[in-house]
């Protein structure tokens, strides 16, 4: 039988697993191939965060920089002084105390304000004297810091291969390395969703190679397709793997499967992109599954009892694509004609019981950029006449017609969380956008939503081509304006992203220049000129005075992610507790 293991790399949320290999791993056992899915996510978190680990990161911080930090290593980058003082003074009582903080993290004392507080305050220092022997190179709480920018294959192919700065490679070749020496997959596949995970998912790469082992190496995941037409040119980055797939992959993972373990032709292949020889050769791009056709996500295999979480939280999707699709800030699509797909809300709801039913899930976050109003509407009014077996939240838009009714039936269908896409409150900006949001919807779901008992989460952000300080305190006006009605936000500046509309036609948004470096021959994050407005370092000196501001949070536990923000109002839902406005001061009783 054919052998396909899926490894996915760390930088991800360690409170769930990633929707990808469970949608892979239903459609290819649907098939009849043998699948291994490993997350190697919350595996590296349980290794890093283990007494025994940060017990041996101490003893090498004491052997390269000495007992009292007295010595400087010869490395390209020592960490700084008072950084390794504060982890040779604190490290022995914070290795002592992880397990127990650990087992906060997964207990229903989370929610306990200041228990839930300290541990993951622990587990955050606890990361930093873990990464400190590979410094700069970092693992956080949820991301994975390269020691160099990941957009140059010549940074990628020399931080994948130095263990000096690079933790993970350690980790993988005790690990999971070893797991394929004996397993003997046809096909290992590594998905790469994001820039910060493309040396991780390499490293698992490199080092399969080093060790001469027999089999097919593919990536694949968002950030794979955003670089395949780069990957299309760059021979040298493919010492490192065999093929990559790019944009959806169930179809194509399991061609490739079949013509690996056949000796097949892999140019009959669909969205390949592979090494023949000293060519590099381009697949025809295949139409991608449409989201109905597609088995329930399989998450068999998975370490369910081992994400840092006091409840199980599972990703789901109900929708392929976006319905929207025009915002020009974002790259949907990754520059191709859109195909979105919807799945109708009667399977939706028969897949959230599922998940129930199989895993004992009782909270369900959706994944897609933006759940339609239909889905909003007949799911809620489905899940409510089934019981309310699951609660959930997801991402909507500031549609017109999301009225007060719906958002009530949203509640009753277990709703507790909505994440908006905001963006900006400045009509002359959301134009510029081609948002499609309205300020006087945005005014009135807000408030409705609230009386209704949902969390409103809002994503914004600054420094939008164009986007004057006027344009700017209109945002920050709007926000304080309804800050009894936004629970939590996320905020950021404005990035020119490969692939969107203002990347692929920067003038029709004032866009004057993008600036393109030779060397960073795998950017997806572009420097550009703009015309008018305010520029990128303004943006950023106004964000940073924002939050300044902001008053303080005394549990931010609750805020570092989607799911700890999904199940902190799940928390309050069940106890009959009233959702926390961002933007006042929170109580410190719960």
């Amino acid at each position: 039988m054919t052998k396909v293991m899926l490894l996915f790399p760390p930088n991800w949320n360690p409170a769930m697993p990633h929707l990808a290999l469970p949608t892979l791993t239903a459609f290819l056992r649907g098939h009849g191939i043998e699948v291994i899915q490993r997350d190697l996510n919350i595996e590296v978190f349980n290794e890093v965060l283990s007494r025994r680990y940060l017990e041996r990161a101490l003893a090498q911080l004491r052997r390269d920089y000495g007992s009292r930090a007295e010595r400087r290593p010869k490395r390209v980058a020592a960490a700084p002084r008072p950084q390794v003082e504060w982890a040779l003074n604190n490290g022995p009582m914070i290795a002592a105390q992880i397990e127990r903080a650990k087992r906060i993290m997964r207990s229903q004392a989370f929610f306990d304000g200041p228990i839930g507080r300290d541990a993951i305050e622990l587990i955050d220092k606890a990361l930093q004297l873990a990464s400190l022997p590979f410094f700069p190179a970092g693992l956080e709480l949820s991301s994975y810091r390269s020691a160099l920018p990941p957009n140059s294959t010549r940074n990628v192919l020399h931080e994948v291969r130095d263990p000096q700065i690079n933790m993970l490679r350690e980790i993988f070749s005790n690990g999971v390395v070893n797991d394929i020496e004996r397993e003997q997959p046809d096909v290992v596949g590594i998905s790469i969703p994001c820039m910060a995970q493309l040396v991780p998912g390499l490293t698992i790469a490199a080092l399969i190679k080093e060790r001469g082992l027999n089999c097919h190496i593919t990536l694949g995941g968002p950030h794979i397709t955003m670089l395949r037409e780069k990957l299309a040119h760059n021979r040298a980055i493919f010492e490192l793997f065999d093929s990559a797939i790019v944009f959806d992959g169930e179809v194509p993972l399991l061609e490739l499967a079949k013509a690996v373990s056949s000796g097949g032709d892999l140019n009959e292949v669909p969205n390949l992109i592979y090494r023949d020889g000293d060519e590099i050769r381009v697949t025809k791009r295949k139409t991608p599954e449409k989201i109905g056709n597609l088995p329930l996500p399989d998450f068999d295999g998975l370490p369910l009892n081992s994400y840092l979480a006091p409840r199980l939280v599972l990703p789901l999707l109900s929708a392929r694509g976006c319905y929207y699709g025009k915002c020009a800030f974002c790259n949907v699509g990754y520059g191709e004609p859109e195909s979105f797909s919807l799945m109708r809300s009667e399977n939706l709801a028969q897949q959230m019981i599922a998940l129930k039913q199989k895993y004992g899930v009782e909270e369900i976050f959706f994944s897609d950029e933006a759940l339609t109003i239909r889905t909003l509407r007949e799911l809620s009014t489905i899940l409510e006449r089934e019981g309310t077996p699951v609660l959930w939240g997801g991402c909507a838009r500031f549609e017109r017609t999301l009225s007060k009714e719906i958002l009530q039936q949203m509640y009753a269908g277990g709703c507790r969380s909505i994440l908006f896409g905001l963006e900006s409150a400045s009509e002359a900006i959301m134009r510029r956008m081609i948002k499609g949001t309205k300020l006087e919807h945005m005014h009135r779901i807000l408030e409705e939503s609230t009386t209704a008992g949902i969390w409103n989460h809002t994503f914004f952000f600054l420094g939008f081509p164009g986007e004057t300080l006027d344009d700017a305190q209109e945002t920050v006006n709007f926000l304080y304006q309804h800050k009894n009605h936004i629970n939590s936000m996320g905020f950021g500046i404005f990035l020119l992203e490969i692939d969107a509309p203002i990347h692929r036609d920067p003038a029709s948004f004032g866009v004057t220049r993008v600036i393109t470096k030779p060397e960073e021959d795998l950017a997806i994050y572009f420097e550009y000129e703009t015309a008018e407005g305010i520029d990128s370092q303004m943006a950023d000196l106004v964000a940073t005075r924002f939050m300044e501001s902001l008053p303080k949070q005394h549990y931010p536990q609750f805020y570092v992610n989607d799911v700890y923000r999904l199940l902190y109002a799940c928390h309050l839902s069940r106890t009959g507790q009233a959702m926390p406005p961002w933007l006042a001061s929170e109580s410190v009783t719960l």
